[in-house]
């Protein structure tokens, strides 16, 4: 059992400040500075999470941000690590990847199958019969994964800033400290950072004891902080190394992008587990998370504490806890205790059973929890049973070398260390410390000045020389800690509950490359990236592999070094919002605004919910008139003797039959056919041509068609009057009557027909008006200028308020065109889709010589593999058909949603999809995947689903209709 232990020195807990959380249904005492791990384990509670595959019992492992032994979740958040962050008061945590908490997870019963889940398993199983497999494959996805992620969290981004200096120092360790201290006088500006809330490193839990270390910790922070020059960054961790020396330092506040001259990395070292059997039951942990359990919060990590001791400094942390308060009663020294000089007589003296060239058989559980570990000592290898509840693992290191591999360090396996080390590395980057294969204080201390001057060196500062010592001649780590004889599981990567067995097939089935066993077995690939399951796997591939670790090689390291927070990576939104001339409007009559590119755009209006308004600006619309703020819509207007040559080569259709006063539906493509933007073209004559383009498009719009001109060495001239125009459309049956009262222009429809432009005033505002038919109604889009927009839309509401006129937003906007099937370019197409699987085909004039994308599309035409249908569906469940749901046909993704609503006209779910050939048949039934993972089925049928004969579009009255 755990408890908490009376004051420590250089404990980081206020004991005056207690508070209560729950974890998993019990409150829990907790004092602030600590972790949720540490006040969870002060209580009593040893079983704190359950393994990934085998969801097998699992306790604290490091206490540092090294492992992902212990995930959390809130009703908020997920994948809490719950040895490094707070817990909040009152706030409710629970492990991740059970079934009923983890004292009573159901799903352990997993562990009895694990010989029929052996590695790789998912590759080779459940394709048989094939008829099964959707079961298969939707039990696997339930099951797997970690946390789970709540779809309502509210959004947060967090900044992200840039700053400059002479020298980053990535480490406030011993080596890291040193190293900032020994520039004070350089006048260099120096940061300095460390993913701990406090600086210090080890010096907080493994030299408590050393006044000499305290005395010169203090007096470093002390100068560094108070150095004018000087940046010390707490809980803040360097996530990765980038050209010129730009590193992301992630913390609470988000990202800040460091750009330095010269980066001293000082990270460190990962403590590695010992590989046995059951050593990863409740109560085993590395020596290290033990030291920082107890001199960071005051808890023991047991009350009868074995180590197990592969190098010297297993002794000193077994020496360190007993001195303060740890039952300590055995160290089992894979060695001969006598290679370690007097430190076996120090242990023998403070009471400590020392049991020398042990193997280790394996640790016994009782409920579930560490009860015994068995040992085969001395050169007779007699079997021992030592009863403990705390087993420690001291057995060797990793450097903490991701940022060393990021910056082009060359690094290769030192055989008198037993670490890997670095040999070469990059101009202006230097280690320090125990990534640097130095791990006594005196000399981490002495390296990291060495560094410090190596930084000036490099600077061109002069006055500073100090040169490196040659390296230690004994071992850090031992050669091979891995026991895997045996009953029981002996894992290797925690993450993934990975074995030593799970490596040795790996191998035998041909993945004995480093790299390839990675992938396959999925070592290292877990949330802790490696950190404490690389290095034993390396050893076993390059045991199994008969060749040295450095022969082996270890596996690419990439960014991030540690999980990154998707709000840190999104930074604050910095990009333009653009309001129309009507955006007071929209928000004094309370609508809903979004973002639509980069506008923000009314949705729809008033306080009621969403869904009934758009039903009642829908009815104003279909049955009355009703006026949208479409002045998004690109605007360009286009003069010139060459005007008709850039459109003919620009659009794919043909503008030889276009009338002056009338307008046509135009689209362009890419140079691979592919569709790009949509929009209409007005001719005014034969020099002079009025464009709009889709909202999102106008500049680049704009671009491409300077491009085109400059390339065809046309005579044109192109002007964006985007800004310049706002634009209303004001459609609905009584529409006409509306205008009527505004204008004097004949609106007749022998004198202004559907499609056609006309130019003239509207309550006393030059305007062009064009016939147009996007929602299917009688129609009118008014061009007038931007400072006008405002005074035109009141006076519309004014002359419209006899007929109930209602402004509608997108939101209506969307379900009435979706009716009446036209297109949203970007969201009906993507960035592949040609126009014969758009069915626009009719708007492609290859007679033409030569347009963008002719030859592409020449070739595509006969190649149609989908196209985009029409669906309609009076199912019930078809209101949970959601945009991008997949299409399935027997059992295989055919297709996806494009567009989906509830049409009050057809009295059904329509939409639109596009499916594979020949699955758009009319008549034919689709099955659509929904969210429940159950399949709707919903029949295709011909499109538009409203006025399919366009009449209410070019009625000359409500009465023809």
């Amino acid at each position: 059992m755990t408890e908490r232990l009376p004051p420590r020195p250089l404990e980081w807990i206020d004991r005056n400040k207690p508070f209560q959380f729950e974890f998993e249904g019990r409150t829990i005492d907790a004092f602030e500075g600590d972790v949720i791990s540490s006040a969870v384990l002060a209580s009593g509670q040893r079983t704190l999470a359950r393994s990934f595959k085998y969801h097998r019992r699992r306790g604290l492992l490091s206490m540092a941000n090294h492992d992902a032994n212990v995930l959390l979740e809130t009703a908020r958040r997920t994948h809490i690590r719950g040895d490094v962050e707070a817990p909040v008061a009152g706030e409710r945590y629970r492990a991740v990847n059970t079934l009923g908490g983890v004292r009573r997870d159901l799903t352990q019963c997993l562990g009895l199958l694990s010989r029929f889940l052996p590695v790789g398993f998912y590759y080779k199983a459940f394709y048989r019969p094939r008829q099964l497999f959707p079961y298969w494959e939707r039990l696997i996805r339930h099951l797997a994964g970690l946390g789970k992620v709540n779809t309502a969290q509210q959004r947060e981004r967090l900044p992200r800033r840039h700053h400059y200096a002479d020298v980053l120092i990535i480490g406030a360790g011993a080596s890291g400290l040193a190293a900032a201290e020994a520039l004070l006088d350089s006048g260099l500006k120096v940061v300095v950072t460390d993913e701990n809330p406090r600086a210090g490193g080890s010096l907080d839990y493994a030299h408590v004891a050393d006044g000499d270390a305290q005395t010169f910790k203090t007096t470093a922070l002390n100068n560094i902080r108070g150095a004018a020059d000087f940046t010390v960054l707490s809980s803040h961790f360097a996530a990765g190394f980038y050209d010129d020396h730009s590193v992301p330092v992630v913390g609470p506040n988000g990202i800040l992008n460091v750009h330095a001259r010269a980066v001293v990395i000082a990270t460190g070292a990962y403590e590695q587990p010992t590989v046995f059997p059951n050593n990863d039951l409740p109560g085993v942990m590395l020596a290290s998370g033990a030291e920082r359990l107890l001199h960071r919060y005051g808890v023991s990590s047991g009350h009868a504490v074995t180590v197990i001791a592969g190098h010297s400094g297993a002794y000193d942390t077994a020496l360190n806890l007993k001195s303060h308060g740890v039952n300590v009663v055995a160290i089992a020294d894979l060695a001969n205790p006598e290679s370690r000089g007097d430190r076996a007589d120090a242990a023998f003296h403070a009471g400590v059973q020392v049991l020398g060239r042990v193997g280790i058989e394996g640790a016994r559980a009782r409920g579930g929890e560490l009860a015994a570990a068995s040992f085969r000592t001395g050169t007779e290898r007699v079997q021992q049973t030592i009863e403990c509840d705390a087993l420690l693992m001291a057995t060797g290191w990793t450097p903490a070398a991701g940022l060393l591999y990021q910056a082009g360090a060359k690094l290769d396996y030192d055989r008198v260390l037993e670490q890997i080390r670095p040999f070469e590395m990059p101009a202006g980057v230097f280690a320090a410390g125990k990534v640097n294969g130095i791990h006594s204080l005196e000399e981490r201390l002495l390296d990291g000045r060495a560094a410090a001057a190596e930084v000036c060196s490099y600077l061109g500062l002069t006055g500073q020389t100090q040169s490196r010592r040659p390296r230690p001649s004994r071992a850090s780590s031992h050669r091979y800690p891995v026991f895997a004889g045996g009953r029981g599981k002996a894992f290797v990567d925690f993450d993934e509950d990975l074995t030593v067995n799970d490596l040795v097939t790996s191998w035998r089935e041909g993945f004995g490359s480093i790299e390839l066993m990675k992938r396959y077995s999925t070592i290292g690939m877990g949330p802790s990236q490696g950190k404490v399951s690389n290095m034993n796997g390396v050893r076993i591939a390059a045991k199994l592999n008969s060749q040295s670790i450095s022969a082996v090689g270890t596996t690419t390291t990439r960014p991030f070094v540690h999980p990154v927070p998707i709000r840190a990576l999104a930074g604050r939104r910095m990009r333009r919002q653009w309001c129309t001339p009507l955006h007071e409007y929209h928000k004094a009559n309370q609508a809903e605004i979004k973002e639509a590119g980069t506008w923000l755009r009314p949705m729809s209006y008033g306080p009621k919910p969403a869904e009934q308004a758009i039903l009642d600006e829908y009815k104003a619309v279909r049955e009355g008139v009703g006026l949208i703020d479409v002045s998004t819509l690109g605007k360009l207007e286009i003069f010139g003797a060459d005007a008709p040559a850039l459109l003919e080569y620009a659009y794919t259709c043909g503008f030889d039959k276009l009338k002056v006063g009338m307008t046509r539906y135009i689209f362009n493509v890419d140079g691979s056919g592919t569709l790009v933007d949509d929009g209409v073209a007005a001719k005014f004559s034969d020099e002079h041509f009025y464009l709009t383009t889709t909202s999102s498009h106008a500049q680049a719009g704009v671009r491409q068609l300077h491009l085109y001109a400059a390339q065809l060495k046309l005579k044109v001239a192109i002007v964006d009057r985007t800004f310049q125009v706002g634009a209303i459309n004001v459609a609905g049956p009584r529409s006409r009557e509306v205008m009527e009262k505004l204008t004097d222009l004949d609106l007749s429809e022998t004198a202004f027909p559907y499609l056609a432009i006309r130019t003239s005033t509207v309550a006393r505002v030059p305007a062009r008006l064009m016939r147009v038919g996007f929602v299917g109604e009688l129609g009118y889009e008014i061009h007038a200028p931007a400072n006008q927009t405002a005074h035109l839309w009141q006076a519309i509401l004014a002359a419209g308020d006899a007929f109930d006129v209602k402004p509608f937003g997108v939101d209506t906007q969307r379900l009435l065109r979706l009716e009446k099937g036209h297109l949203l370019f970007g969201q009906d197409t993507d960035g592949t889709t040609n126009p014969f699987e758009a069915n626009l085909g009719w708007g492609v004039k290859l007679s033409k010589p030569r347009f963008m994308g002719k030859h592409s599309l020449t070739t595509l035409k006969p190649k149609r593999a989908r196209r985009l249908v029409g669906f309609e569906c009076k199912d019930g469940r078809a209101r949970g058909i959601l945009e991008n749901h997949l299409v399935i046909e027997q059992s295989d993704i055919a297709g996806r949603i494009t567009s989906v609503a509830f049409s009050p006209h057809r009295d059904a779910v329509i939409g639109l999809a596009m499916v594979d050939e020949p699955l758009h048949e009319v008549g034919r039934t689709l099955e659509v995947r929904i969210d429940d993972g159950t399949l709707v089925a919903v029949t295709c049928v011909e499109t538009p689903f409203y006025d399919p004969d366009n009449l209410r579009q070019k009625a000359e009255s409500q009465a023809d209709v």
